[in-house]
């Protein structure tokens, strides 16, 4: 069986608004050290971890005294940059993830392609506009930021749900179950790279 012996990337990226280093083990064991200054987006990465398998470190400081817009958005690119290092030139990976996962009455749907491509679909009817100090909007910039960054086709669906917290976790939680997926090595496809070009 085809398994990676060292997919990690340790990333730092620093703006104006916001400096940031995200540290990644995409072959964890789902340990998580997080300071975001967001105490729900820290919840939610947790969430990333725990379920993904992936070891993280984030350690984010941003302007948090305007909104947490800028902090959310360059910690989902700073993740999709580490990923994107860490994964390489994606030999020997399963590719493809989807998860479903429930919480409660909520349920979210999430599916992801290591495609190359940046893209990101996301139907997510929030049923509040904050969730402790998070503004459910940078769900969206979290996960385009990533999306674009890690170079993914990433679906994210929310069937049905009342409680935006429930919303929120069901979709962080299908996310990590999904990566997890697409990244595990396919001990069939050993060595090669998932796709009929040749490359992603």
């Amino acid at each position: 069986m085809h398994t990676p012996l060292n997919r990690r990337a340790d990333v730092n990226r620093n703006t104006q608004e916001t400096q940031i280093r995200v540290a990644v083990n995409l072959d964890g064991t789902g340990q998580a050290t997080l300071s975001t200054g967001i105490g729900f987006f820290d919840h939610m990465l947790d969430q990333i971890a725990r379920h993904g398998l992936i070891d993280l470190q984030i350690e984010a400081k941003g302007d948090l005294h305007i909104d947490g817009h800028h902090t959310v958005e360059d910690v989902g690119i700073t993740l999709g940059m580490a990923v994107a290092e860490a994964v390489g030139d994606k030999r020997g990976i399963t590719r493809y993830g989807h998860a479903y996962v429930p919480l409660d009455e909520a349920l979210s749907r999430v599916v992801i392609d290591f495609s190359g491509r940046p893209g990101l679909h996301m139907r997510v009817p929030f049923k509040a506009g904050m969730i402790g100090a998070f503004d459910t909007q940078l769900a969206f910039e979290f996960f385009q930021g990533f999306a674009n960054h890690a170079k993914v086709t990433l679906h994210i669906d929310n069937l049905t749900g009342e409680n935006a917290h429930h919303q929120c976790e069901t979709v962080f939680k299908a996310f990590a179950r999904a990566l997890r997926m697409a990244l595990t090595p396919d001990p069939r496809a050993a060595g090669s790279i998932p796709s009929t070009k040749g490359s992603l």
